[in-house]
């Protein structure tokens, strides 16, 4: 009984060793994915020419970047409390291979007695014909054949604890070398961020001696903004009247879009990859503008309220479709060059601030299609911004929640 308790407790020892691995693993595949939008935005940065890029657009890479970096730090963190964890489930489960070892070979070692005692005594073959009649010979026969089979077993599962033991030090040695490697990366993470919080902050220094001329830029940049919104909402508010009049369509709010089966089928599937679509754009990129109310820490005054989220890519990049869908228009708006509208059910995308569009309205698309080449402002240290919104009828939302970063 208490060695199937214990062979149970070994059990649920290595179940959550295995657990622990996998959470380390998903730790530090974020933390990878961290480590390279910051490689991106370290290369957005050398790729500008930094006596044209405006302090202000500096200071949207730098942020993001020390984003990263502290999103580095703190996986870093969790991943050495998470090994912890591991080398204490190993070290349980070394002492009970241990014990277990000496149970068996103490087992193997009383065996091992009584058998050469026994010999003492007798041979094999006077043991098996000394039976009082054939039958019992017989028996005397088999029962030290599966003797003979039952210690040629116990050395063999001795042989096969001990390496497994061998393999559980090995592991935990391991672990030690991984943990020690973590704890020294993540030093060299707080080095490179408090250079970067450095840099932080003489931008901001050099930013509020000129916060009058910021102040017009960022109202500009809200008018312009305002407009786009303007823009969109009368789009979506038109093609759902327009969808109202035909019976062969349903929409599933009142006032909503009205939708045939196969835009219903393709909503749902559009729903369904919340967290999985492709970025839009091509290449690599950084997240320089988020979703909502966003108010600097230092700057109080740089306060902008966004209906999607800012994509910074290199020079030549190209906007994608996130989504099978139909392109429903092209518009213009100043300070965002070309935008293209693409529906899919009653969900839209929009991308916006392109140079050259591929496609026009009624055009279908198939995810990750290129629809267009995001403008570069060459005023501006070649700055590549790709402006992207979703929305679900006439709902915002944020679309860093939907897209597979």
């Amino acid at each position: 009984m208490r060695l199937i308790f214990a062979f149970l407790l070994v059990c649920l020892i290595v179940v959550d060793v295995e657990a622990q691995s996998a959470k380390v693993k998903t730790l530090e595949q974020q933390r990878k994915a961290a480590l390279e939008a910051i490689e991106q935005t370290n290369r957005l940065l050398n790729d500008a020419k930094s006596s044209t890029m405006s302090s202000l657009s500096k200071l949207k890479l730098i942020t993001s970047e020390i984003e990263n970096r502290r999103k580095v730090i703190d996986l870093l963190a969790q991943e050495v409390v998470q090994i912890e964890r591991s080398q204490t489930l190993i070290s349980q489960e070394i002492k009970g291979l241990e014990k277990n070892l000496q149970e068996k070979r103490a087992r193997y070692a009383r065996a091992m007695q009584g058998l050469y005692a026994k010999r003492a005594n007798y041979n094999k073959i006077i043991f098996v014909l000394s039976g009082e009649n054939l039958n019992q010979s017989y028996r005397r026969m088999r029962y030290l054949r599966e003797y003979s089979s039952w210690r040629k077993q116990q050395a063999q599962e001795i042989i096969d604890k001990q390496a497994e033991l061998n393999d559980k030090i090995v592991q935990l040695e391991r672990s030690k070398a991984e943990k020690q490697a973590l704890a020294e990366a993540r030093q060299k993470e707080r080095e490179k961020l408090s250079e970067k919080e450095g840099a932080q902050k003489t931008l901001v220094a050099d930013l509020r001696k000129k916060e009058r001329s910021l102040q017009a830029e960022l109202n500009k940049k809200r008018q312009q903004a305002a407009e786009l919104n303007r823009q969109i909402e009368r789009l979506i508010a038109q093609e759902a009247k327009n969808s109202g009049g035909d019976t062969n369509r349903k929409a599933d709010t009142k006032g909503g879009y009205a939708m045939t089966e196969v835009e219903k089928e393709l909503s749902g599937s559009f729903e369904k990859n919340k967290g999985q679509l492709p970025m839009p754009v091509t290449g690599s990129y950084s997240i320089v503008g988020r979703f909502g109310q966003q108010q600097h820490q230092e700057l109080k005054y740089v306060k902008m309220s966004s209906n999607g989220i800012d994509i910074q890519t290199p020079q030549g990049s190209e906007a994608r479709a996130v989504f099978n869908g139909t392109v429903t228009k092209v518009f213009v708006v100043p300070g965002y060059n070309s935008s293209v509208i693409i529906r899919h059910g009653n969900y839209l995308t929009v991308y916006s601030n392109l140079k050259d569009v591929y496609v026009k309205a009624g055009d279908p698309v198939s995810t990750r299609q290129a629809i267009g080449r995001i403008y570069t402002d060459i005023a501006d240290g070649n700055r590549t911004v790709l402006h992207f919104q979703l929305w679900k009828e006439t709902t915002k939302l944020n679309p860093e929640l939907w897209l597979d970063k």
